[in-house]
């Protein structure tokens, strides 16, 4: 090791580590798993707009709904987030199977919001959304942790 390398290398670290790269396994990983939320927020913002706008358009409103229809707008928002989801998915080369599965972990947080909220365990909707919300990012964190090579890599069926 030369003086050049020596002031540069003081401990012998030799130049042929591997470097986090933007292809690097777990920074490709979490990239998916950032743009997956980031599809899910645009989704909930264009979507759940839209559906507020329609709700409003035929006549009971959003807040209405919410109290009246809570199941109602869990679900509404579940869909607002499935369907942008598949899209992106289905655009970055994923199978059906990998796509189902992560939808899986919108409506499962969904159906579990929906039956605390209605045996009393959560009071009002926003509670429930809250529950919706925050049990899907784990939820969707395991399925991409189950199929790593699914989200890992760049090569998708």
């Amino acid at each position: 090791m030369g003086v050049r390398n020596a002031l540069w290398y003081p401990l012998g670290v030799p130049r042929s580590l591997p470097a986090m790269t933007l292809s690097h396994p777990a920074l490709t990983f979490t990239r998916h798993y950032v743009e997956m939320v980031l599809v899910m927020v645009a989704g909930m913002l264009v979507l759940g707009a839209g559906m507020a706008g329609v709700a409003e358009l035929a006549g009971p409103g959003m807040d209405a709904l919410r109290d009246d229809a809570p199941a109602l707008v869990l679900a509404g928002m579940c869909v607002s987030m499935c369907v942008p989801m598949t899209a992106y998915m289905r655009w970055r080369g994923h199978g059906w199977t990998p796509t189902t599965e992560m939808n899986a972990s919108m409506v499962v947080p969904t159906l579990a919001a929906i039956a605390l909220q209605a045996t009393g365990t959560l009071e009002t909707t926003h509670d429930a959304l809250m529950v919706q919300h925050v049990a899907m990012l784990p939820a969707m964190l395991a399925v991409m942790l189950a199929r790593r090579g699914e989200y890992a890599g760049h090569a998708h069926h």
